[in-house]
């Protein structure tokens, strides 16, 4: 992808995040578990989950668009082997680059940008616009844009395996998971936990949106609030409950996302902030 590629080499203080809901399931199994388990972060390639389109398969939208771009270099090549996706985190979102896809995320190390390739925006709009660590014009084009908050993210495949011993510096998690299974699961990791301030949303002003997601997604975040109130652990509840379309209640968390996120997570569409970094939560 480097001939595709063109601007100034990357600033290495810059991090790659994975954003992911850290309270889900990927076949019958907390994801957490299923982690501390194998030690690797895979695809959706591997997991049949996602947090956006589910189209991981032979011939789907995801399976074209990496034939296309990456000249069929994973047309046979083994689920685990192909790349994961993030985000290049260059508003340095406390939140990590692409909350949309979940409240959680894996702060990679400053060594995997030489192996992850780039592209703006998103790769499910077939995008014309590419990066590498030494290429890295995306960034310009990205500030320019005007994009709303939750597509305000320039994408990244890091190619070969993400290991959580090496290539991840930190996962960093909502408080409102403190003290919960989600918090203990984490401590099994082999990388550090953060928390960064997270995510918060009165119904009161969820109801403001009407326009953003749609009525309905106001209505079903009203039901699921708890006091009036919706985080990240009430909107995975949510979701584990199975009372409710997976699909609606993501809706709801674009909502929370958007309209909850901490100073500093909003993105392009409120001006340019920029967040603190994550808070350590002390030696593990």
């Amino acid at each position: 992808m480097t001939e595709l590629s063109s601007g100034r080499p990357l600033d290495p203080a810059l991090r790659v995040t994975l954003n992911f809901h850290p309270d889900r399931t990927a076949h019958g199994r907390p994801i957490l578990e299923a982690l501390a388990e194998s030690g690797v972060y895979v695809s959706q390639f591997v997991t049949g989950t996602s947090n956006g389109g589910l189209t991981a398969f032979p011939g789907g939208d995801r399976w074209r668009w990496e034939s296309r771009i990456f000249g069929g270099a994973y047309d046979d090549a083994a689920a685990w082997e192909r790349p994961v996706y993030g985000a290049l985190n260059f508003r340095r979102k406390p939140v990590g680059a692409a909350p949309r896809f979940g409240s959680a995320h894996f702060r990679l190390a400053a060594h995997t940008p030489a192996r992850t390739t780039f592209c703006y925006p998103d790769s499910c709009v077939d995008p014309s616009d590419f990066g590498v660590a030494d290429r890295m014009g995306l960034i310009e084009l990205a500030l320019a844009d005007r994009q709303d908050a939750l597509d305000d993210y320039i994408e990244a495949q890091v190619h070969g395996q993400v290991r959580l011993d090496r290539d991840v510096e930190a996962l960093v998690l909502d408080p409102c998971y403190r003290g919960t299974d989600v918090e203990e699961a984490a401590r099994r990791l082999p990388c550090p936990v953060e928390w960064h301030p997270g995510f918060r949303l009165t119904v009161g002003e969820l109801c403001r949106y009407p326009a953003y997601r749609g009525q309905e997604y106001v209505d079903l975040g009203a039901r699921i609030a708890v006091d009036g109130l919706l985080d990240a652990r009430i909107v995975g509840d949510a979701v584990r409950a199975g009372r409710y379309d997976p699909q609606a209640v993501k809706k709801v968390w674009h909502c929370l996302a958007r309209f909850g996120a901490p100073p500093g997570a909003a993105g392009a569409s409120v001006g340019r902030q920029h967040g603190g970094e994550p808070v350590l939560d002390g030696p593990r």
